[in-house]
């Protein structure tokens, strides 16, 4: 039997076109964030910065939980941190209990990116469901599908 064929038996071809799709639609809303941003006139802000506003909300945290909470990936944190805090978006404490740790929320210019964001995807939603792409039941199967390929990936990590 060749590799081609034992992988479509096994779920490989799936599995790795499931990735690419994850991949794909992750790029996909950054590229709606940035359009939407630039019709409404926001230069000083990009879509990765504009999701991590959102993802934040009304929570107060430091850079650290930021990635341990899963709500930003990468190495330049600090870099778009900086970037939105300078541009009015984040403010910054320093921690009562802890001079060394700072604490982070979003200003009200922020509160207004998180705002347009969440009024964005609740448009996506009605659309997706007026266009029977995605009823509810659909939306919960996938949910749990992909909790359950992170904490499989949560697990490797930990190990």
């Amino acid at each position: 039997m060749e590799p081609t064929e034992l992988s479509d038996i096994d779920g490989r071809t799936d599995f790795l076109e499931c990735l690419r799709l994850i991949e794909r639609l992750h790029r996909r809303i950054l590229d709606l964030l940035k359009i939407r941003l630039e019709v409404l006139g926001y230069n000083d802000i990009n879509s990765v910065q504009a999701l991590l506003l959102h993802n934040i909300g009304d929570r107060e945290m430091t850079a650290g939980e930021l990635r341990t909470r899963g709500y930003y990936l990468g190495s330049n944190v600090s870099y778009n941190l900086k970037k939105m805090v300078s541009n009015g978006y984040i403010k910054q404490e320093r921690s009562e209990h802890d001079l060394r740790s700072v604490r982070i929320k979003l200003s009200q210019k922020g509160l207004a990116i998180h705002t347009l964001i969440g009024e964005l995807f609740d448009q996506h939603l009605e659309m997706i469901t007026a266009e029977q792409l995605f009823q509810s039941e659909d939306f919960k199967r996938l949910r749990g599908e992909l909790r359950n390929l992170e904490q499989f990936w949560d697990e490797q990590i930990s190990f």
